[in-house]
């Protein structure tokens, strides 16, 4: 009971914590292709479904997910709901991984020096 009262919290919690419903968004390829679209400039359902083969409710489900995480936001003009590019929770992402890219950076340093010694006993007669 105890177990399941704690995975209950824990799902309860990635709904309201903005990152993890901005990373849930990103997972998937298509939202992610619709978000490069987007980078362009506003775009209709239809405009945005063309390159999917996919019908308008399977990329309309798509946008509700990334208006859900904050990426996109829906105008009015007149029967038309264009869709447009909100940027900012990307940001909270890229600050988030900042954290990570020293120890990336470290890594690959390492690397670098491992194969420069492979280079050099290569290179020794």
């Amino acid at each position: 009971m105890y177990f399941t009262y704690r995975l209950i919290n824990q799902e309860v919690k990635l709904l309201f914590d903005p990152l993890s419903k901005t990373l849930a968004a990103l997972a998937d390829p298509t939202r992610r292709a619709i978000l490069s679209r987007l980078r362009v400039g506003e775009a209709t359902v239809t405009e945005l479904a063309a390159p999917f083969k996919m019908s308008l409710p399977a990329v309309s489900k798509h946008l509700k997910v990334l208006e859900g995480a904050g990426l996109i936001a829906r105008g009015r003009e007149a029967q038309w709901r264009p869709c447009r590019l909100e940027a900012s929770p990307l940001k909270d992402v890229s600050e988030w991984l900042d954290q990570y890219r020293s120890h990336w950076e470290q890594s690959f340093d390492r690397l670098d020096d491992y194969l420069r010694e492979l280079q050099e006993q290569e290179n020794q007669p």
